[in-house]
């Protein structure tokens, strides 16, 4: 029921046009830096063959390209994930959704689910473009499976967020900016850890970028895993209980 759930969700985005354009758009910006990273990499490459343990293409291309594709998801996962659960509280179709003879546990995991395939076909489309660097040379492939695998945990927690506040309301487009506010916070919280103090170490541990970087560097910790992992089965839990609540209501 999982699947047939996320099955549903993902052909109902399909059919929406704001999908549509979403992935043209994404598609369509990161191509654009993807080709600028390149320009500059051969800006900067008779400088590079002179240096001693000079960044790689990896370094220069990648790395960036992937950093810039998580900035740009941030502003449009909202958009994704407000009409998960907001949108069936307004048509009112949420009372048969919960009534039908399926767990609340299925209906937010296929919800959840739906939202992050088509996450992933977007990002497919961004992975596949530092692989066309093969053609032409090398690339660091554990780099740039550290990368794609931070920019997974990193999105799947962006729909976990927007999903759990798509829960707490019937406005669609009161969801989307207040999951945005949410995870612009959680973005910046990076931040707080130039006041040099405790609590200010505490905030950045706590952001989304500051786990979300190492893996760029290649550098892979069980604690950045654990951080994405205990965060997202956090929401998603939040986002049962709130649909439950409903539940015993009607």
């Amino acid at each position: 029921m999982i699947f047939t759930l996320a099955a549903r969700e993902l052909r109902s985005l399909f059919l929406s046009p704001l999908a549509w354009v979403i992935l043209a758009v994404i598609s369509g910006i990161c191509a654009y830096f993807f080709l600028l990273y390149i320009d500059l990499y051969l800006q900067l490459q008779p400088r590079l063959a002179a240096a001693v343990n000079a960044p790689g293409v990896t370094d220069i291309i990648v790395a960036p390209l992937f950093s810039t594709a998580a900035t740009v998801l941030l502003l449009v996962t909202p958009l994704l994930t407000m009409r998960l659960i907001s949108e069936e509280r307004r048509s009112q179709t949420l009372s048969l959704l919960i009534s039908a003879p399926i767990s609340m546990s299925e209906i937010i995991l296929g919800k959840f689910l739906g939202v992050f395939s088509f996450v992933m076909i977007m990002l497919v489309l961004i992975a596949a473009m530092p692989l066309s660097l093969l053609a032409g040379g090398s690339l660091d492939i554990g780099l740039w499976a550290s990368g794609l695998l931070g920019l997974i945990l990193l999105l799947a927690s962006f729909c976990s967020i927007g999903l759990y506040i798509s829960t707490l309301t019937t406005q669609p487009t009161v969801a989307a900016i207040a999951t945005f506010g949410v995870l612009l916070l959680l973005w910046i919280l990076n931040l707080a850890n130039t006041t040099g103090n405790g609590g200010g170490q505490v905030l950045a541990y706590l952001s989304l970028l500051s786990h979300y970087q190492p893996l760029l560097r290649g550098i892979f910790s069980s604690t950045d895993i654990i951080y994405y992992l205990l965060f997202i089965g956090s929401f998603i839990t939040l986002s049962i209980r709130r649909l439950d609540a409903d539940r015993l209501q009607h």
